[in-house]
């Protein structure tokens, strides 16, 4: 398909800055697909739009603090993100930098008060990708150790520069809160699984009341979520590959959910790719239940056939984006631009602090 029909028009007052407090008080746009009807609810309604013996699956990825603070030799600061561990003591980032880097140059890391954190990256070779860098560490510590004491919130760029034209604080002590699902548990993803982060402990009990069953899987999102299509055609867009892994007591619900015709939600874009790209394994009854472990570049736009996806709970998605085009598979085009008409009208807020759709058979 062309990117460009990937297109829509967003008022910058409806980026969502921040999420709403309680967050299953954010709004929920529910399309339904064989009644071609549309409501417009709240997101802790949800166990009333859901049946009894539904299986609700989600990404449990947590996310890294992977954001940088660095001193330029000069005194100033500029901003990187961690990408990963190479080898032990050397990470490939990405700097945001305004003025020369160059191989050699030590970047001392800076904690949240810009005070010297005794972590120092050493600039080694530049890589073809824009902004990436490998670098060596003046420290032994494991990636996570050093992060979690020096690194901050990855917020997306939009949120980041939404706040600055409002002259707000980038990063504010919440947003470590704020951005993590309340069932976030292994540690590695660069962005949120954001259709998840409505969700409440209080929510999730009632759910399970109500006869919602829940599973999970874990996809560690990666840098290509912040990355537009910038080819014409949607198909030539190279996915970067995240990894992935699914538990064998998901993968036996899943079985059991199949075997008894009864209906599978989805949390989240991350979600679908990982059942999808997995779903030949899951679905082989052949072979004995097991873990499973792999990466996925999947990409889904119009004409994909859904093997593990008959309802999706997701958030409001960028223009010219391949999770705007996930969801287009699942709902047509031509409506999914219409539902998204109708939420910019009403004022939904979008992205990944912003309200949510159901989509249902």
């Amino acid at each position: 398909m062309r990117t460009d029909e990937l297109d829509y028009s967003l008022p910058a007052s409806l980026i969502a800055r921040h999420p709403v407090y309680p967050r299953d008080r954010s709004r929920l746009l529910v399309y339904r697909r064989a009644a071609d009807a549309v409501e417009h609810l709240r997101f802790h309604e949800l166990p009333a739009l859901l049946a009894a013996g539904d299986l609700l699956v989600a990404n449990d990825a947590r996310v890294l603090p992977a954001k940088l603070r660095l001193r330029k030799p000069s005194g100033g600061l500029l901003s990187g993100l961690f990408l990963e561990e190479t080898a032990p003591g050397c990470w490939r980032v990405m700097l945001k930098t305004r003025g020369r880097v160059a191989p050699g140059m030590a970047l001392p890391v800076v904690d949240s008060h810009d005070q010297p954190s005794g972590v120092e990256l050493i600039l080694c070779r530049r890589l073809e990708e824009k902004g990436q860098w490998i670098a060596d560490l003046n420290t032994a510590q494991a990636a996570l150790t050093i992060l979690e004491k020096v690194g901050g919130v990855p917020l997306p760029p939009y949120i980041e520069k939404a706040r600055s034209v409002d002259r707000a604080a980038p990063f504010q002590e919440k947003d470590a809160v704020d951005y993590q699902t309340v069932y976030a548990r292994s540690t590695g993803s660069l962005a949120c699984p954001t259709a998840g982060l409505h969700f409440t402990p209080g929510l999730l009990a009632e759910l399970a009341r109500h006869g919602v069953k829940q599973a999970f899987v874990t996809l560690h999102v990666g840098l290509g979520t912040f990355l537009p299509v910038r080819t014409p055609r949607l198909e030539n867009h190279t996915v970067s590959r995240e990894f992935f892994s699914i538990g064998r007591s998901t993968v036996e619900s899943i079985r059991r959910q199949r075997a008894a015709g009864r209906r599978m939600v989805v949390v989240g874009t991350t979600t679908v790719r990982t059942l999808e790209t997995a779903a030949g394994e899951i679905l082989d009854v052949s072979a004995p239940p097991h873990d499973l472990a792999a990466w996925t570049d999947l990409l889904i736009q119009p004409g994909f056939t859904f093997r593990l996806c008959d309802a999706l709970i997701t958030n409001f998605h960028l223009p010219r984006s391949t999770l705007l085009a996930l969801v287009a598979a699942l709902v047509g085009l031509e409506r999914l631009k219409d539902l998204y008409r109708q939420a910019i009208r009403l004022n939904y807020r979008f992205y990944s602090y912003g309200d949510a759709m159901l989509i249902l058979p």
